[in-house]
């Protein structure tokens, strides 16, 4: 153990080093961005004032948003973008402060106002948070202050990303990208007036072509940022709030082929959307990403859908005929095919390990129970479990529960909020005691949270009906006591639910209710 120890501390002094390798790579990039003079001394004073701000742009996040340091590929994209901000900013100073030489009568000082800085935040915003566009804004700005040698233009800069950042908080279109430019545009044009008004030149003619510059530059913003987000998203495998909306579309292939091939499973997915969607505000994660997982988790059944309850139609199950082992590994093999038609298709990998992680380790209880009722030989309990890993994230976490929550709920014969809340309550608790949630980050006031949330939801889904007077939609048709109620899905792999509400009964001999 003392080893191990050792041995996790050196491997991850080794990463500390690469990454602080990596941020002494960037401030190099960012000293030369930002140099107005050349000389070795001022090329190393740029270097050592760019290594200060990053590592504390670095602790920053270390203490905040830990998990944007887990990824290489995230870091990477954090340095590209101060650094790609600050060389875009050089590149449209040298355009703007050419033409207003060549034309002579705009002064070079106000084609400044012009440098759209803000579009670096607009994106760090759209491809992290707004916590790091915060940040990443007091950075940037107090570079653009050392490469003009100017005092007040990194307010203007700061409050132009900012406004930037808060634009695009809630972006859920790239229209809104629109919207965001103009606000930039406007505010851009409100700081600069105040900016003259500050050096006392607000009533000169150079104000009214500052203002025109600000504004302006709201234009540039929208542009760079129009171009630039696809393009990051593409190379740094980034998922932003706009490409999980797109894949909300039921035009996408994978969401025509379930709802055409393994319309159960659709509905099911939908449903548990909806849970997932109502609690992840409570706990803290992305909505929208909660959503969208919940709707492709369980894409591989399209591969043999007619072997999961929700998707038969006739009386017999197909389960009926195979072993109990067989019948398991067909189960389980539906999170394997859901992983690699999400890779076929290039889903993003946020809801790959979703797809990976919805069962954890969890035991396929019907067919265990029904494969030691039925068979003399000794076998291991694990292999009758998913293969796992465990939810490593909040969102797989709340997937997963929700998963065997909407499953459960289909045993429900008579859904009172009493009862929903009561079957809630255990399938949660069951998952929690059963070690599924060991590994992700959700605390017991959490938990207590989604509680409320999927009883909440469950209790408008599962709502009741006045009978309508001169129908008989039941009839007089008895209900057919061989014919399991229990969907294939989500249910039985969680010991003694059965029994949630009536006796205990050998439920194995109606259908076959895995997940």
């Amino acid at each position: 153990m003392k080893n191990g120890t050792q041995k996790t501390t050196k491997d991850n002094k080794g990463i500390d080093i690469k990454k602080y390798s990596l941020l002494v790579v960037f401030a190099f990039l960012s000293a030369i961005a930002i140099q107005g003079k050349a000389g070795l001394e001022h090329l190393a004073g740029g270097v050592l004032i760019a290594c200060l701000l990053l590592i504390i742009f670095y602790r920053d996040i270390l203490r905040y948003k830990p998990s944007f340091l887990k990824s290489y590929n995230m870091l990477l994209l954090l340095g590209f973008m101060i650094v790609s901000t600050l060389f875009f900013g050089r590149f449209f100073y040298y355009v703007l402060t050419n033409l207003a030489r060549g034309l002579g009568s705009i002064p070079v000082e106000s084609t400044l106002f012009g440098i759209p800085l803000p579009a670096g935040a607009m994106l760090v915003t759209l491809l992290f948070d707004f916590h790091t566009a915060m940040v990443f804004s007091l950075i940037v700005s107090l570079f653009s202050g050392l490469w003009l040698n100017d005092a007040t233009f990194p307010v203007y800069a700061f409050v132009g990303s900012l406004t930037a950042a808060f634009s695009v908080i809630r972006c859920k279109r790239r229209s809104a990208l629109l919207r965001g430019g103009f606000y930039v545009g406007l505010v851009n044009a409100v700081t600069a007036s105040i900016l003259l008004l500050l050096a006392g030149e607000f009533l000169t003619l150079k104000a009214g072509q500052s203002v025109i510059f600000a504004l302006s530059s709201g234009i540039s913003v929208i542009a760079i940022a129009s171009v630039m987000l696809p393009l990051l998203e593409y190379l740094f495998k980034v998922t932003t709030d706009i490409s999980l909306l797109e894949l909300l579309d039921l035009e996408q292939p994978l969401m025509k082929s379930l709802m055409i091939e393994a319309p159960g499973t659709y509905h099911h997915s939908v449903i548990v959307g909806n849970l997932v969607e109502a609690a992840a505000e409570a706990v803290g994660v992305n909505p929208l990403l909660a959503r969208v997982s919940a709707y492709y988790h369980d894409i591989g059944k399209v591969k043999m859908p007619e072997y999961f309850i929700e998707n038969q139609s006739g009386s017999l199950s197909k389960h009926e005929k195979l072993t109990p082992h067989m019948s398991s590994m067909i189960i389980c093999s539906h999170v394997k095919e859901g992983v690699e038609l999400a890779r076929e298709h290039k889903l993003p990998e946020p809801i790959i390990d979703i797809i990976q992680q919805h069962h954890g380790t969890s035991l396929m209880t019907y067919f265990y129970q029904k494969a030691k009722d039925h068979n003399g030989e000794k076998f291991s309990e694990e292999e009758y479990k998913y293969s796992g890993p465990k939810p490593q994230t909040r969102v797989a976490a709340l997937v997963m529960m929700a998963d065997a929550v909407e499953a459960a709920s289909r045993v429900l014969t008579d859904p009172t909020p009493s009862r929903i809340t009561a079957l809630v309550d255990r399938m949660i608790n069951h998952v929690f005691l059963e070690g599924q949630l060991d590994e992700c980050e959700l605390t017991l006031k959490d938990i207590s949270e989604i509680k409320k949330h999927f009883s909440y939801i469950l209790t408008g889904i599962l709502h009741k009906r006045v009978d309508y007077p001169g129908f008989n939609f039941n009839g007089n048709t008895k209900k057919d006591s061989g014919k399991g109620n229990i969907r294939e899905t989500q249910f039985s792999h969680y010991s003694d639910n059965e029994n949630l509400h009536k006796e205990p009964t050998k439920t194995y001999k109606s259908k076959p209710t895995e997940n």
